[in-house]
This record gives C-alpha cells, sequence and structure tokens, in this order.
C-alpha cells in the first residue's frame, strides 16, 4: 500500500471524527442552547450543505494550484472550523463553525479520491478509494465513540477541540506522505465540467444522494431513537456508535473489494439490503440487542455503496474527474442534509422517534431504482453502439 493512502487515510479519519460525533452529541448542545432535537439537527443538516457548496466551489480553486497544496489547504480549512465550534458562545456561531469546517470536507475526499485511484493499477481503484475511506470509518470506531464519551463526560466543547487537533494530524500526514504531484495539465473549468454531459454521471451522484441519505436519516437521530424508544441509557449510545462505525468499516472494505469485480450487482445487493434493514428498523428499534445488530446492518450496508458509487462517477468522467468526484461526495452529503432535514420532519410531526427509518427505506428503495435504470440505459447504449458498428463498416466497403 502507498504510504500516501495512509496519509489520505489520516486526513479522513479527522473529518469523518467531525461528521459523524455531533449525532451522539445532539442531547448535550440542545441542552446546553436550549434548543429542541430537531434544531439541534441543523447542526447535521447544515454540515452537509456546507460540504454540497464546498465541494465544487473549492475544487474549481483547486485546480490553480498542486493537488498536495489543496489537500493542505483544505486540511487548514478543517481545523478553523472545529476552533470555531469548540468556542461558539450561541448556537448560530456554533453553526457557523460546522459550516466552516465542512467546506474542506467534499474538496478533500473528491481530491483524494483521484490521487489514490492514480496511486495504484486501474483494476485496483475501488479498493484504493475504499483504504483512504477507511480512515473516516476508523472514525467511527474509535473517534466518534471517544469523543462521544469525552463530550458526555467533560463537556462537548471538549471533543470539537480535540477534533481541532486531529486535523492539525492529518495536515502534518498530508505535508509528509502524499508525493508532490504537479497540476494537471489542461486542468481548467470547461473541461471538468463536460463530464456532467453524461447521463450516467448524474444517476450516479442521484444514487449517491438518495441511498446514503437513507443511512443518514435513522443516524442523526440514533440517540434520541435508543434512549427514548429501545430504553438504552446515554452512555450507552457510545458503544451503539461503535457497533454502527464497525459495519462502516467492513461494509467499506466488502465495497472496495467487490466493486472492482461486479460493480453494478454490488449496488443492486446494497442498496436493495439497505432499503429493507431500514423499513425493519421501526420493528427492531424496540428490542435492545435486535436495535444493536439493526445499527451495524445499516453501517455495514450504507458505506458498502460508497467505493462503487465514487469509482462509478470515475469510471463516467473519464478525462475530467477532479470536480466529479468532489461532487459526488457533496453528493452524499446532500443526501445526509435531505434525510436530516426530513427525520427531523416527521419527528416534529408527532410520527415518534422511529419513523426516520421509513424515510430512510424509501431513500434507499429509490436510489435502487436508479441503479436498475442506469444499468438499462448502459445497456441499451451499448447495443446501439453495437448495431451502428457493422453499417459504419458495410458503409465504409461500399465506397
Amino acid at each position: 500500500m502507498p504510504l500516501a493512502l495512509l496519509a489520505l487515510a489520516v486526513g479522513a479519519f479527522g473529518i469523518g471524527t467531525t461528521e459523524f460525533v455531533i449525532m451522539g452529541l445532539l442531547p448535550e448542545i440542545a441542552a446546553d442552547y436550549g434548543v429542541s432535537i430537531p434544531t439541534a439537527g441543523l447542526l447535521v443538516t447544515g454540515y452537509a450543505l456546507g460540504v454540497v457548496l464546498g465541494a465544487p466551489l473549492l475544487t474549481v480553486l483547486g485546480t490553480k494550484v498542486s493537488r498536495k497544496r489543496m489537500l493542505m489547504l483544505l486540511m487548514g480549512l478543517f481545523v478553523l472550523g472545529n476552533l470555531v465550534s469548540a468556542l461558539a458562545p450561541s448556537f448560530g456561531m456554533m453553526l457557523t463553525g460546522r459550516v466552516v469546517a465542512s467546506l474542506a470536507h467534499g474538496a478533500f475526499f473528491g481530491i483524494g479520491s483521484v490521487v489514490a485511484a492514480d496511486l495504484v493499477a486501474p483494476d485496483k481503484k475501488a479498493g484504493a478509494i475504499a483504504t483512504m475511506f477507511t480512515g473516516l470509518t476508523v472514525a467511527n470506531i474509535v473517534g466518534v465513540p471517544l469523543g462521544t464519551s469525552i463530550g458526555q463526560a467533560v463537556g462537548w466543547r471538549t471533543t470539537f477541540a480535540g477534533v481541532a487537533a486531529l486535523g492539525v494530524v492529518g495536515l502534518l500526514g498530508v505535508a509528509k506522505l502524499v508525493p508532490a504531484m504537479p497540476r494537471p495539465e489542461g486542468a481548467h473549468l470547461r473541461r471538468e465540467l463536460t463530464a456532467f454531459r453524461n447521463p450516467q454521471v448524474l444517476l450516479a451522484m442521484a444514487m449517491t444522494v438518495l441511498g446514503f441519505g437513507g443511512v443518514f436519516a435513522a443516524i442523526t437521530y440514533i440517540a434520541p431513537m435508543m434512549t427514548n424508544v429501545a430504553g438504552y441509557s446515554d452512555g450507552a449510545v457510545t458503544w451503539l456508535l461503535v457497533l454502527f462505525g464497525t459495519g462502516m468499516f467492513l461494509g467499506n472494505l466488502l465495497g472496495g473489494k467487490y466493486a472492482d469485480r461486479k460493480l453494478m450487482p454490488m449496488l443492486y445487493t446494497t442498496l436493495g439490503g439497505l432499503a429493507a434493514v431500514l423499513a425493519l428498523f421501526t420493528v427492531t428499534a424496540h428490542n435492545k440487542v435486535l436495535a444493536a445488530i439493526t445499527i451495524m446492518l445499516v453501517g455495514a450496508l450504507g458505506f458498502a455503496t460508497v467505493p462503487p458509487l465514487q469509482r462509478r462517477v470515475l469510471d463516467q468522467a473519464h478525462g475530467a474527474p477532479t470536480l466529479a468526484s468532489a461532487v459526488n461526495i457533496g453528493a452524499f452529503n446532500l443526501g445526509n442534509a435531505l434525510a436530516a432535514w426530513l427525520g427531523g420532519m416527521v419527528i416534529a410531526a408527532g410520527l415518534g422517534y422511529t419513523s426516520p427509518n421509513w424515510v430512510g427505506a424509501a431513500l434507499a428503495a429509490a436510489a435502487l431504482v436508479l441503479a436498475l435504470w442506469s444499468a438499462a440505459l448502459e445497456r441499451r447504449t451499448s447495443a446501439t453502439a453495437t448495431t451502428a458498428a457493422p453499417v459504419t463498416t458495410a458503409v465504409a466497403a461500399h465506397h
């Protein structure tokens, strides 16, 4: 494994910790600022929307500098945002800090995915992307539970100060281990935008929005769901998040491995399974053991979609992958924002803390429909091209 992949995983670890640790600390933050749980959920939505906006904007700016330098600048922005969150005197300032930190997220994973794929052989691209994302999944096994425990014990502000320190470690890792890769020849906005003319790129991004959005519909409100419905204590949320992170870790590795073999069948399996498990979660959430198992399955099936979806975009946007890769990371977080908002809406409507699971199941099922449509469109295009080829040859021979 190239050491540069380890550096990217270190940066991903810091980003993953700040993205997901908020879930376990929502009750504490809501109480501290005197806001409701659905209002505190805006910290998830705001972060996700910041990723959506920051991914294309900062990636376009990044075409002016080397990829390594851009990755370092992004980690610096991430550190700044988390420091603002740690010191925020008001909910509005806390939200501002979350958005500042989130601006670096999409571009880091987008540019990092391209760098990771370029470091290995063509048939190992999804595996390399999965290696980088391992940092994100390990964050959910180590960083998020630890951050949640610290936040519940000594205050959530300490958690975000610690996350800022993680960002500094990530910055140093990129500086030390990522090779000095020159700015891509001919990299400019017009060329990068050509990727979006391909309907398959847009379909893959829509699958990303809906599929991973299904995960966030449930996980955003995991703390109140598990304490109020399953009957777990506040302290048990930490270990439930460890299970979720373990599922993400395993799903990421399996997704990377099998996407390099059978990409679309892998997506059919994971999206269909995710929809079914989220629907079952409305029932299993009432039982401690079944709820814990379901949380792990949601993490595994949800994150098994990440390497294949990211590779799908890179494959379809060949020649201009950087912006498309970053926008797809934004698409993950657009799904997160949409799902967190919808989940808050159904809770606020009085449908109960398990109701976001139905939202998640519907989103995942819609992503499966798009995956089947995308494959059918690809087969039709391929058949048309095959049929047209003999005709062209015959005309050429006649002349």
